[in-house]
């Protein structure tokens, strides 16, 4: 097969993409290699954890957003070979283009945290970050009887950063409501440095934790769990060097590391050294390959030092397709993204605060309000307004 546009992943990015290059162009060849039969919006799966959407509420199928005048190839990437400009599949099928559009998004790496895969949904151990987890989440959370409540984050690059806190704030009020917050003790053990990289968000998120009282714990990242003793292994990052603490839980909220998928860690489109490792090397702005100037990136798969978040995407999808048509016609590139990203924080029923940034951590308002504080409409945008923009305009190409 040979298409003068391929794309890699059929999830927000790829789509979004897809749909904008049929809208600018519809005599183009485009092809979109998406093996899952069914599309998410993963931003609920939050709210699913927390008992106030139902799961189903989050899927529809593939082929319901897939564009039309679009092939759907439906099969897995086993290998991207730019020099060729090609793309081997599952299949063993080969696929050439002329332009390559990369968004597979990213890989959950389950299995690097050692016992978790085995004990995940059950001794007391749930995550958000899978459709049938989320679920579960939910029913641990309302079943909590007290005790040591623990909610991780690690210190790699993952979807949605500020979702591990999110889950956490609407336990903790579920657990007021439930009148167990008095024997309960409610931890964040995280990876990362510190609260939030935005400091005016940073800020707000304080106050929330100080008026939860809740316990965070920075620079512990998790890599063990001992369901048969609930404890929780966590190695931290001192001046010293790694130290290893172990700490008791009678429920733990894991989010496992997370990466690059393979097929672009092992191409020639990553990055090669540095703390992006892997992921998939993008001039920041253009978001064209800095090695292959006839490939372009753009959601999580990318190593830029942004938030991976949809919100994201939504602004990067518009720079690819300008770019990546000009490039087409030789021409000037003019698109240009400054980072821009969105995490509507979620703090409890009714509450939220809209943080919105760029590459430079300075915060970008949309709206004409302190967005560091905590509002009612917010919340309503994250629970209404948000999800229908993302299935009605975004993945249109509209958006």
């Amino acid at each position: 097969m040979r298409h003068q546009i391929l794309i890699i992943g059929g999830g927000s990015a790829g789509i979004s993409v897809a749909a904008r290059l049929r809208r600018r162009d519809p005599s183009l060849s485009v092809a979109v290699i998406e093996p899952s039969e069914v599309h998410y919006y993963q931003p609920y799966w939050t709210l699913v954890g927390a008992g106030i959407v139902p799961k189903e509420a989050s899927v529809r199928l593939e082929s319901s957003v897939m564009p039309r005048g679009v092939t759907w190839i439906r099969d897995r990437v086993e290998r991207i070979e730019p020099d060729a400009n090609a793309v081997v599949l599952s299949s063993g099928q080969r696929v050439e283009y002329e332009q390559l559009v990369v968004a597979p998004g990213l890989r959950i790496d389950w299995e690097k945290v050692k016992g978790l895969k085995e004990t995940l949904g059950k001794n007391g151990v749930c995550s958000i970050y899978d459709y049938q987890q989320a679920e579960k989440t939910w029913e641990m959370i309302r079943t909590f009887q007290g005790g040591h409540a623990i909610f991780t984050a690690p210190a790699t690059p993952i979807k949605c950063g500020g979702a591990p806190q999110k889950i956490m704030f609407l336990a903790e009020e579920t657990f007021v409501q439930q009148g167990i917050k008095h024997n309960s003790q409610v931890s964040f053990y995280t990876g990362g440095g510190v609260i939030f990289g935005v400091k005016v968000y940073a800020d707000a998120l304080q106050k929330v934790a100080d008026r939860k009282d809740l316990d965070y714990k920075f620079k512990h990242d998790l890599h063990e769990i001992r369901p048969e003793s609930r404890e929780a292994v966590f190695c931290k990052t001192t001046d010293a060097g790694l130290e290893e603490v172990v700490v008791k839980y009678d429920l733990l909220h894991v989010v496992p590391p997370m990466s690059a998928p393979a097929f672009v860690q092992e191409s020639p489109l990553a990055l090669q050294e540095g703390p992006l490792k892997g992921w998939m090397a993008v001039d920041h702005t253009t978001l064209q390959s800095t090695t292959h100037p006839n490939v372009f990136g753009l959601g999580d798969v990318i190593g830029t030092p942004n938030a991976k978040t949809g919100a994201a995407i939504r602004k990067q999808a518009p720079t690819v397709v300008t770019n990546l048509l000009a490039a087409r016609q030789h021409l000037t590139m003019t698109g240009a993204y400054d980072g821009y990203g969105s995490c509507p924080l979620v703090t409890g029923r009714g509450k939220l605060i809209l943080a919105e940034f760029n590459y430079k951590n300075e915060a970008t308002p949309s709206f004409p309000f302190d967005q560091a504080k905590e509002r009612y409409d917010m919340y309503l945008l994250k629970r209404h307004g948000l999800p229908f923009l993302y299935w009605n305009l975004m993945l249109k190409g509209l958006a």
